[in-house]
């Protein structure tokens, strides 16, 4: 999945019934967890959004992919 420019990866937990995510390529971490595949697509895109509003809020430079 692909979001702004980030892109992630996700892994699925048979025992818990989660879909878990993680944001690829950035030293920051951002995950997400959600129980659909839709869901953990609008999770990842929120995980983003909050993570770029919680850098400018710091004013803090966000950590780009490389």
């Amino acid at each position: 999945m692909t979001y702004k420019g980030y892109s992630a990866s996700i892994e699925v937990d048979l025992e818990a019934e989660i879909i878990f995510g993680r944001v690829l390529d950035i030293n920051d971490v951002v995950t997400f967890k959600a129980q659909t595949i839709e869901e953990a697509r609008q999770e990842f895109h929120n995980s983003i959004d909050d993570y770029l509003e919680f850098c400018k809020e710091l004013g803090q430079e966000r950590d780009r992919p490389f």
